[in-house]
């Protein structure tokens, strides 16, 4: 087999250490001399692991992406001077019973010699800030809604139907209304009467729901979550004027992708930190996509598909882009609403929400590489390009409802 890098590389890493091992190819027919040496996980050993790399003068390391523990070595190595690449375990995993961290190494290094393995995607430090904050966004928002969820429960155990009644416990209403709970209030009509706005029109049926056993122990255990969801909130607005801040030099690939409808700020600022903001990194939109995973997997033998669920993506950037496809679901003015509707009648929810996801990244990667705004097509674009199978679909659900049809065509 060609021999691709003649001084290459692999690095086996581990929490404590990495096996590194030295591959160079031999001349002729002399066999490749492979030396396989342990360093620590350390900054000075890293440091002097890139010395040591840098002296031998490799041309290529590869290693594996191992948890968090390669960031270490790859942010130290990467700009050593020779190509570093970061690879997805699953694409070069060994055959166990001969599997060890020294064989792993040594495997490493025998792929990379042959240009056997593909790198994966490793964003630059501005946008490795970026991330970092928006997937911390992310885990507090969740967290958040956690301690939501456990303040209704404890509301549920002590009585209290305030959420059959308000869609928003933690409201200008609701929060009101269980601040007075907390302070020893227990007369459910005083309760009601702290209704706002559109709520006061169910002041009869709150009254009914404040009704409960809300004692001294659920008071305590209400103020410790509110406490809880309120220290929360604040860590994500602070979270978020950070984001303000470092993602300024990309504001205008993030105004852009925000005219697509489906993507707000929150969205376009995952999507920024997820995909780098840099489309030349992915040859083709088909290649964002599937990078993403929401393109249909392939695994056929014999002849015969055995599956095509799509492969595991991102998860960030496809639970943005669910929740954005979501959104798009609920607009009936506009061509991805449309495409949600038509493709959930015949194939489900799901298979609608991942199509709506990999239109998204087809569109963002046009806008990307080319510089255009979207261009909305209408909710009536599937009628605009065949009026003639709207109009025989039409026909038939009124014939199947028991009508006689006669057409003629409007002056």
């Amino acid at each position: 087999m060609e021999v691709v890098h003649v001084r290459c590389a692999g690095l086996d890493i581990s929490k404590k250490d990495a096996k590194v091992c030295v591959r160079i190819a031999g001349e002729g027919r002399r066999k490749a001399v492979e030396t396989v040496t342990t360093w620590a996980s350390t900054t000075n050993q890293i440091l002097a692991l890139r010395e040591h790399l840098i002296a031998e003068r490799i041309t290529c390391a590869v290693m594996e992406a191992t948890g968090d523990y390669w960031k270490p070595f790859y942010y130290l190595l990467e700009d050593a001077g020779f190509e570093l690449m970061l690879v997805n375990a699953r694409h070069v995993k060994a055959l166990p019973g001969r599997k060890s961290d020294v064989a792993d190494a040594t495997w490493l290094a025998q792929l990379a010699a042959h240009g056997l393995v593909r790198a994966s995607f490793v964003p630059p430090e501005p946008i490795r800030h970026l991330r970092d904050l928006t997937r911390a966004r992310t885990a507090l928002t969740r967290e958040r809604g956690r301690e939501v969820q456990r303040l209704e429960k404890l509301l549920e155990d002590a009585g209290i139907k305030l959420s059959a009644v308000a869609s928003d416990i933690l409201g200008v209403s609701g929060r009101a209304m269980l601040e007075a709970l907390i302070a020893g209030q227990d007369d459910p009509a005083v309760l009601a009467e702290l209704a706002k706005r559109r709520l006061r029109s169910k002041i009869p049926a709150l009254t009914e729901a404040l009704t409960g056993r809300f004692s001294e122990h659920h008071a305590f255990l209400a103020r410790l979550h509110l406490n809880l969801i309120d220290q929360h909130t604040a860590a994500i607005e602070e979270i978020t004027g950070r984001i303000e801040v470092v993602i300024e030099p990309f504001q205008g690939f993030r105004e852009l992708i925000c005219t697509i409808p489906g993507i707000g700020p929150l969205t376009a600022d995952v999507i920024v930190a997820e995909t780098g903001a840099d489309m030349s990194r992915f040859p083709t939109a088909g290649h964002l996509a599937s990078w993403a995973g929401t393109c249909p997997g392939s695994n056929e033998s014999a002849g015969r598909i055995k599956s095509t669920h799509t492969r595991p993506g991102n998860p960030y950037l496809q639970g943005a882009l669910g929740a954005a496809a979501m959104a798009c679901r609920q607009n009936p003015h506009t061509y991805l609403g449309a495409r949600y509707r038509r493709i959930a009648a015949r194939r489900g929810p799901q298979k609608a929400n991942v199509a709506i996801q990999h239109s998204m990244l087809i569109a963002i990667w046009h806008m990307g590489t080319t510089g255009v705004l979207y261009e909305e097509l209408g909710a009536d674009y599937f009628t605009r390009i065949n009026p003639d199978r709207s109009k025989t679909k039409a026909i038939r659900q009124l014939e199947a409802m028991g009508y006689q049809v006669t057409l003629a065509r409007a002056s």
